[in-house]
């Protein structure tokens, strides 16, 4: 029998190989296609009296990724579509749909012949939980294999039988670890932790495992024999009660409960290790057709799996325009951002001219991409032999004259007009008539950095975020007259250092800082009314936020704040800044020299390591402090994100942000915004326009009136209408 997406060879001595790759795609994932043809493959198998034992591999660089997308979105449309008419039945169909991997997981575990998967490369989530249904499991020890239950991260769980097989394979407290934070294992951790039978070189991998099938694999799983007990031991012993109530409390720190799916995770394990294996599973798949019909998952999903990867693969990029396959890259600027954009490229594979005034301080630069190589190389990351490749790519210089041949010039300088004016007619002096210019400006509006270009249509924005070998986002901003080929450009640049890119028009401070400096702007008001400080930073963070306003003001540089609130005054005058924002700023800056992180004292003190930076005690001496108790908590969580949401709501209809993608990705990768959210749009839909619409109507009674609802968000309300349905992104193709 023939497979679309499979091979299946069968040795002298009788000992199957189960090969998958699929054809036009550079990894195996899961769709139902995939999974109608294991089923029949399972079938042969147990029929074919000459099978002994069957190997499970990849014929790809990878064994699997997981779910495809496709199926992903499928089940999200049958909830979508079918919940209002028939909201039983549809919660049925999505019961049977969630349980079809795990219950065919099953099928392959209780056949009654042995499998073993051979792991190459990544394994991620449904590829992890069919490697733990089978009868052993063998994994390269390349570098590039990654094994992980991931998807807590994108709001759900592992619900085919993932929840199940880990907690009885191994500790229960590493397994509850492994799911809730969703963290890969190198093939060495896995082992250890009992997971992996075996380790072996790559070109011993599939020798290994039939040697494994040959020395005897048992088909009959653990806890399918009489008298199994958990590694970790019962729910109800001493250990058990210690280690659930424990798991409980970090898991609240960790999350201030804000994911459903995590939680989740704690009550499927609890639960199911109580309770006959199929049933068990039977459980977790009630539990997973609940969390799949949450707002928590769907927006996640959508946004973090779904949309990340569709912006990855370039959906805005103009398809009219040839890829650009990178040759040469400048960067004008060694500074810490210049030094930092030069490290992606050169890790990305390609040359690197790295340019500044003179040749110490572009050497400066290029030592950041040293000590970033001796890091990667101390944590095993990297190799000598890779991180001096890295390296010969960079060519510090103060010559622009080696730009004569660039593909693409990327100006990181500092945020003067002056600067980047010279720089621009220095570089175009030499560049090349068809390379293009980018400007990684953080807040000056491109189009008027583009007057002064001679080619403004080859003149495009590209931000960055600092540190930038681990911010994933790069925010695309086109000038007025920014032409299709420098987008499509920007778009496989971003492609080539694996960032996930956004696409903005032009505006002060683009997209994704007007919606940072709202909110550092909520927490100069809370100082101003007499909140606490470490309340304001508590409830960001119980809110979903990675880090409270005032920390986040420390790191970007409160000297920055005040320069943009200097600039915007004298662009766009006095009412731009309120008066006590741009007092308190003056007063953190020039009165009492407190810049933020770089000079160790900002809202924050940093003391030497290893001691933690701890809140400024001077902060309550700035304004009259109000009582814990006369402050409502809830409240200010719900001012520091609406007040961001807002801002991306007035960036869509000033038409700066044309699709919702890139508002809620953007609002993740760029600044943390809750992500059980979905993001800043996400968060809107998800709650319904017209509770937020009313909500900020409250908040504006209350605090002012840059809580009041836009005329665009007044309007949906009214229509019903949400912004994935208003600013459809997939309109076009559906048109078409």
């Amino acid at each position: 029998m023939t497979y679309t997406n499979f091979t299946l060879e069968t040795d002298a001595d009788g000992f199957a190989l189960l090969t998958w790759d699929m054809p036009g795609k550079s990894m195996n994932v899961f769709t139902m296609e995939v999974m109608d043809e294991i089923d029949a493959i399972v079938d042969q198998v147990v029929a074919d009296a000459a099978v002994k034992g069957v190997v499970f591999a990849s014929g790809k660089a990878a064994f699997s990724g997981g779910a495809d997308l496709t199926m992903l979105k499928a089940m999200f449309s049958m909830i979508e579509s079918e919940r209002a008419s028939d909201p039983e039945g549809a919660t049925k169909r999505l019961f049977d749909a969630a349980g079809r991997m795990s219950w065919l997981w099953r099928k392959i575990e209780t056949c009654g012949k042995p499998w073993v998967a051979a792991i190459n490369g990544t394994c991620m989530g449904g590829a992890t939980e069919l490697a733990m249904a089978c009868h052993a499991r063998v994994a390269s020890n390349a570098k590039s294999v990654k094994i992980a239950l991931p998807e807590v991260k994108v709001g759900i769980f592992p619900g085919a039988g993932g929840t199940q097989r880990m907690p009885r394979l191994i500790n229960t407290q590493d397994a509850l670890q492994i799911m809730t934070t969703g963290q890969d294992l190198t093939p060495s951790r896995a082992k250890a932790l009992g997971l992996i039978n075996e380790v072996v070189e790559p070109d011993q991998l599939i020798p290994a495992a039939k040697a494994l099938l040959k020395a005897g694999v048992d088909p009959v799983a653990p806890w399918d024999k009489k008298g199994f007990k958990a590694p970790g031991g019962t729910i109800w012993s001493p250990q058990g009660v210690q280690l659930f109530s424990a798991a409980n409390a970090i898991l609240r720190r960790e999350t201030n409960m804000n994911y459903p799916g995590a939680h989740t995770i704690l009550k499927c394990v609890y639960e199911g290790l109580q309770v006959p294996f199929d049933t068990a599973l039977r459980i977790e798949q009630r539990y997973f057709t609940a969390i799949l019909q949450t707002t928590e998952a769907y927006s996640m999903i959508r946004s973090l799996f779904v949309s990340m990867q569709e912006l990855g693969k370039g959906a805005r990029r103009p398809a009219n325009i040839a890829p650009t396959k990178f040759t040469k890259v400048g960067i004008i600027g060694a500074g810490f951002m210049g030094a930092g954009i030069a490290y992606v490229t050169a890790k990305a594979g390609i040359p690197v001219v790295l340019i500044d005034r003179d040749q110490a301080a572009a050497d400066k630069g290029k030592a950041h991409s040293e000590e970033l190589v001796k890091a990667a190389i101390a944590k095993g990351r990297s190799t000598q032999e890779q991180g001096a490749q890295l390296l010969s790519l960079i060519t510090a210089t103060p010559d622009y004259g080696q730009l004569s041949d660039a593909d693409l010039v990327i100006e990181a300088v500092f945020e003067d007009r002056g600067i980047k004016k010279v720089v621009t007619e220095a570089v175009e002096a030499v560049l090349p008539a068809g390379s293009i210019y980018a400007s990684n400006t953080s807040t000056l509006p491109i189009s008027g950095l583009a007057e002064n270009s001679k080619r403004p249509d080859q003149f495009v924005g590209v931000h960055f975020f600092s540190p930038v070998d681990r911010m994933g986002l790069v925010e695309v901003i086109l000038g007025e007259k920014t032409g299709e080929k420098a987008i499509a450009v920007a778009l496989d640049y971003a492609a080539a250092i694996k960032k996930t890119p956004i696409v903005v028009n032009d505006t002060r401070g683009f997209y994704v800082n007007r919606c940072v400096f709202r909110y550092i702007d909520e927490a100069y008001d809370m100082l101003a009314e007499g909140i606490p400080a470490i309340m304001i930073e508590n409830a960001a963070k119980f809110a979903g936020m990675p880090v409270g306003p005032l920390s986040l003001n420390d790191e970007v540089a409160i000297d920055l704040s005040y320069k943009i609130m200097k600039a915007s005054i004298n662009d766009l005058g006095e009412a731009s800044v309120k008066k006590h924002h741009m007092a308190l700023i003056d007063k953190m800056v020039n009165e009492l020299g407190r810049l933020g992180r770089k000079n160790q004292k900002g809202f924050y003190d940093y003391p030497p390591k290893p001691a933690k930076k701890s809140l400024w005690p001077g902060l309550k001496d700035l304004y009259p402090q109000k009582k814990p108790e006369d402050v409502d908590f809830a409240e200010l969580k719900q001012r520091l994100l609406v007040t961001i949401a807002l801002e991306a709501a007035r960036t869509v209809e000033e038409g700066i942000v044309t699709d919702p993608r890139e508002a809620d990705v953007g609002s993740i990768l760029g600044f943390g915004f809750a992500p059980y959210t979905g993001g800043t749009l996400s968060y809107i839909d998800g709650m319904g326009v017209k509770t937020f619409v009313a909500l900020c109507e409250t908040l504006a009674g209350k605090y002012g009136e840059h809580f009041a609802p836009t005329p665009l968000l007044k309007d949906m309300a009214a229509k019903g209408d949400t912004f994935y349905k208003r600013f459809d992104p997939y309109a076009a193709k559906k048109a078409a």
